[in-house]
C-alpha cells in the first residue's frame, strides 16, 4: 500500500489550512499568479523588436566602425 490516494492528499490539505490559515494559502495563491504574470509580460517584451533596430539595414556598416578596422588592420601589418 505504498501508493499515494486522494485520502492522502486530503489529509495533506487539511493539515496545511489548518497550520496556513486560509488566508495565507489564498496570498500565496495570489502571489504565485502575479508572479506568473509578470513573467508572461516579461517574455512578450522580449519578443517585440527595438524601435530603432527595425530601420538599420545589416548591409550598411557604420563609419566609426570600419575606420577601427583599417586603424587595426594598419596596426597588425605594421607589427
Amino acid at each position: 500500500m505504498g501508493g499515494v490516494s486522494i485520502w492522502h492528499w486530503i489529509v495533506v490539505g487539511v493539515i496545511v489550512m489548518l497550520l496556513f490559515g486560509r488566508g495565507k494559502v489564498s496570498e500565496l495563491m495570489g502571489d504565485v499568479a502575479k508572479g506568473i504574470k509578470s513573467f508572461k509580460k516579461g517574455m512578450a517584451e522580449d519578443d517585440e523588436p527595438a524601435p530603432g533596430a527595425t530601420n538599420v539595414d545589416p548591409k550598411v556598416i557604420d563609419q566609426t566602425q570600419a575606420g577601427n578596422a583599417a586603424a587595426q588592420a594598419k596596426a597588425e601589418h605594421k607589427a
